[in-house]
């Protein structure tokens, strides 16, 4: 009896979406990635970290910078996270390596590793997917691929979503203060239907 209750434990675990533990009051979440994580187009209080940080009540650090690609990111994060010490990671990095045409495979190893550097201290991640460079793409299939593999919620569909919406941005790649607000809620979102709020 016993055997079979703990056999469709694991098989109900299997079939929901990726489960994030409620965090704690004082919590720190990192916003890493490149400049749609540090907010070009707008000021600070705009960017959505900022924003996330209005919505959800958290210390939400912005961790951006303009320009990284993932292998500048993965050589960067350590250091963020020993300084910042959060409870969660939003990891929104790619998008330069894209752009770039650079080697998805090499792409996804290094989000890869920066997911694991993460979670060998014990610190939840949560993914953004960033779109390939075709018209009216959906985020990248590794992004998918990262997050089943290690069990992570992912919003893959928020930032092609806002760059196919002129109203929403600043340039062609980049956010206005509403397409930011726009980010910072469908991560909220995420995270909150992940079970961290």
């Amino acid at each position: 009896m016993k055997v079979w209750i703990v056999g469709i434990a694991l098989l109900l675990s299997g079939c929901g979406d990726a489960r994030l533990q409620a965090l704690s009051e004082g919590d720190v979440i990192v916003a890493f990635g490149d400049s749609l994580t540090a907010g070009k187009g707008v000021t600070e209080d705009a960017a959505y970290p900022a924003v996330l940080n209005e919505l959800t009540g958290y210390t939400v650090v912005n961790a951006g910078i303009s320009g990284e690609t993932t292998h500048e990111g993965l050589l960067r994060l350590e250091s963020v996270l020993e300084q910042e010490n959060p409870a969660l990671l939003i990891l929104f990095e790619g998008g330069n390596d894209i752009l770039q045409n650079m080697d998805l495979s090499l792409t996804k190893a290094n989000i890869n590793d920066m997911i694991v550097m993460a979670k060998e201290q014990n610190i939840q991640v949560a993914l953004v997917g960033v779109p390939q460079k075709q018209l009216f793409s959906k985020s990248a299939e590794f992004y998918n691929e990262l997050a089943d593999e290690h069990e992570l919620p992912i919003d893959n569909e928020i930032v092609a979503s806002l760059l196919r919406k002129p109203a929403m941005k600043s340039d062609s790649v980049h956010f206005n203060s509403q397409g930011y607000r726009a980010l910072a809620q469908a991560i909220a979102k995420m995270l909150d239907e992940a079970g961290a709020f």
